[in-house]
């Protein structure tokens, strides 16, 4: 596996995925609450894969399925799948949100999710580049907001949590898309990069059931490359140097 990333108990190949794996993205697979114990897992936009490396890693027990619509994203995480301890509970599937989602739908399966989880898009059109594969993975308009939480409620199970990290800014209209589909926040977590950094992500968890909110806040570093205890506690099950 050439150029990969190494965690304590799997690697990822990422030199055809328009985007690398980030903070967002291992911040979200560790800090998806998996105490309501989901046998089923669905990553909405997998990318390298990463976050359902470490659902895997953290539920021994739980199928984890991917959706990936980039070609050489999907090939690299079914690769990534196949090279890692857990290759027999983990399948990508490339397809659009909305496609898997309609098969589904047509073909009345019940197949409900009791975790899915989301690093998806964000950035405006206004920062486009010449890279499409990267503006792909990027930007909102390949996957809306409004697709990914009304799929999300569409496949998401009774007791089934949704989890996704964000840009500070955009939490309030996510809310209330998402209460539109009678999805609550359950769980959201703050993050600084430094006690005195402004917030520039939140971490999400909704659920069908409605309930008081547990709002937390994460600060990463105390100065640079010298982490806090929390985000040492939240991350060192996977980095190498933690």
């Amino acid at each position: 596996m050439s150029k990969s990333f190494k965690f304590k108990q799997f690697s990822v190949s990422q030199d055809r995925c328009a985007m690398k794996i980030g903070t967002d993205g291992v911040l979200l697979g560790a800090w998806a609450s998996l105490s309501h114990f989901p046998r089923t897992i669905l990553d909405i936009g997998a990318g390298t894969g990463v976050i359902s490396l470490q659902l895997a890693q953290r539920d021994p027990d739980a199928q984890i399925d991917a959706i990936e619509i980039d070609e050489h994203a999907f090939e690299q995480c079914t690769d990534n799948f196949e090279y890692s301890p857990w290759g027999d509970r983990l399948y990508c599937y490339h397809a659009s949100l909305q496609e898997f989602t309609q098969e589904l739908i047509e073909e009345e399966e019940q197949h409900s999710y009791d975790l899915i989880i989301s690093n998806p898009p964000f950035y405006t059109d206004h920062y486009k580049t010449q890279d499409e594969q990267r503006d792909l993975a990027r930007f909102t308009d390949a996957l809306p907001f409004e697709h990914l939480i009304v799929c999300a409620a569409h496949l998401l199970s009774e007791t089934g949590r949704f989890c996704v990290i964000l840009p500070k800014k955009e939490e309030k209209n996510f809310i209330a898309l998402a209460l539109e589909q009678h999805l609550s926040v359950l769980r959201k977590c703050d993050m600084r990069g430094t006690s005195t950094s402004p917030v520039k992500r939140v971490l999400l968890e909704f659920s069908f059931l409605q309930t008081e909110t547990i709002s937390e806040e994460l600060v990463i570093e105390i100065t640079r490359h010298q982490y806090t205890p929390e985000y040492i506690a939240l991350v060192s099950d996977y980095y190498l140097k933690m």
